[in-house]
C-alpha cells in the first residue's frame, strides 16, 4: 500500500551492452589504444612523427581541430616508440599559466632526473647530463606534449629553443612531439627562431566517409560485435553530423545505441541517427561551413 499517494517503481535501467551483446563500451572518448583505427589520415601523421623521433629531428608539430584525434595519436606514438630505443615522455597540459621553471622540472621528471633542482640553471643541467646518459645508452629521448596549444607565453618557447640547442657531435640530445589546436601555431611564432626549427608539421584531418565507417566497425570488432548494428544511410549520416571528427563521431554513436536499445531496435538506421543528433544539438550548433543542406548518397 502506498500511503502518499505516489507510485514507487524500480529505476528503469537498460543496458545496451547486454542487448547488442557488447563485452565493454565501443565509443568511450577516453584515450584507449587498443581502439586505435589507423585510418589514413591519423596513419600519415605516425608515420611522420616515427620519422621525426627515429631521425631526432628535434621539433614536430601536429595541428588539428577540437576531436580530429590528436589525443589519439599522442597515446599512440607512446605506445609504440619501444622503451629500448626510446626514453619517452608525455606531458597534457591542462591550463595556459605554466612557466618555464614548471616545464622543465616536468621534462626533466618525465626523463629520469629524480629530484629536479630547485633553481632552473640547475634543473636544465640535470635534464642536460640525463640526455648525455640516453645519448650514451644507445637510446633517444622523445617528449610528447599533448595541448601545447596551451604554452601561451614567449619565454616558454624560449626555453623550449634553448633545450633543442642540446647537442652531441651534431646530433640533438631531445625531440619534442607538439600536438594542439591551430592556434600552436600562434604560440610558436611568439619565438620566430624556434618556428624555424619545425622539421616535421602536419595538419589533421577529418575521416572520409569511407574511413568513418571503417572506424565505426573496427571499434565494434573490437568489443565482440558479432552483428551489424548500422545500415548503409545510418554511417552516411554519422559522418555527415560529425564533420568526420572521431569525439563526435563517438558521441553520435554511443548515443544511438542506447536510444536504439530502449527502443528494442536491433538495426539502427538514418532517422535513429536523425533524432540522437537532434538531441544532442548536432544539426545547428556542429554545422560546418562547409556543410550541405543533406547528406550524399
Amino acid at each position: 500500500m502506498v500511503s502518499s499517494g505516489l507510485i514507487c517503481k524500480e529505476p528503469y535501467k537498460m543496458d545496451y551492452l547486454k542487448f547488442f551483446g557488447l563485452t565493454e563500451q565501443p565509443f568511450s572518448n577516453a584515450p584507449d589504444n587498443r581502439f586505435y583505427y589507423d585510418s589514413p589520415q591519423h596513419s600519415k601523421a605516425i608515420l611522420k612523427l616515427g620519422h621525426a623521433a627515429e631521425m631526432m629531428k628535434g621539433l614536430a608539430v601536429v595541428l588539428g581541430d577540437i576531436g580530429t584525434g590528436k589525443t589519439t595519436v599522442s597515446r599512440r606514438m607512446l605506445e609504440i616508440l619501444p622503451d629500448d630505443q626510446f626514453e619517452t615522455g608525455l606531458l597534457v597540459i591542462v591550463h595556459s599559466e605554466v612557466t618555464p621553471g614548471w616545464l622543465i622540472s616536468k621534462i626533466a621528471l618525465q626523463m629520469g632526473v629524480e629530484k629536479p633542482a630547485e633553481t632552473k640553471a640547475g634543473m636544465v643541467g640535470q635534464l642536460y647530463e640525463q640526455l648525455l646518459r640516453i645519448y650514451n645508452d644507445g637510446r633517444k629521448a622523445v617528449v610528447i606534449i599533448d595541448e601545447a596549444n596551451m604554452l601561451k607565453s614567449k619565454e616558454i618557447m624560449e626555453e623550449m629553443r634553448g633545450l633543442l640547442n642540446m647537442e652531441i657531435s651534431g646530433s640533438m640530445l631531445i625531440t619534442f612531439l607538439l600536438f594542439g589546436l591551430p592556434d600552436l601555431e600562434q604560440c610558436l611564432a611568439l619565438d620566430q627562431p624556434l618556428r624555424e626549427r619545425i622539421a616535421v608539421k602536419h595538419k589533421l584531418e577529418p575521416l572520409t566517409s569511407e574511413s568513418t565507417r571503417g572506424y565505426i566497425q573496427y571499434r565494434l570488432a573490437v568489443v565482440n560485435c558479432q552483428n551489424e548494428l548500422f545500415t548503409d544511410s545510418a554511417y552516411e549520416f554519422i559522418h555527415f553530423y560529425s564533420d568526420g571528427k572521431p569525439r563526435l563521431i563517438n558521441t553520435i554513436c554511443d548515443n544511438a545505441l542506447l536510444e536504439a536499445s530502449m527502443s528494442g531496435i536491433q538495426l539502427i538506421d538514418e532517422s535513429l541517427i536523425e533524432t540522437v543528433v537532434g538531441d544532442l544539438g548536432l544539426k545547428s550548433e556542429g554545422a560546418s561551413e562547409t556543410r550541405t543542406k543533406s547528406p550524399a548518397f
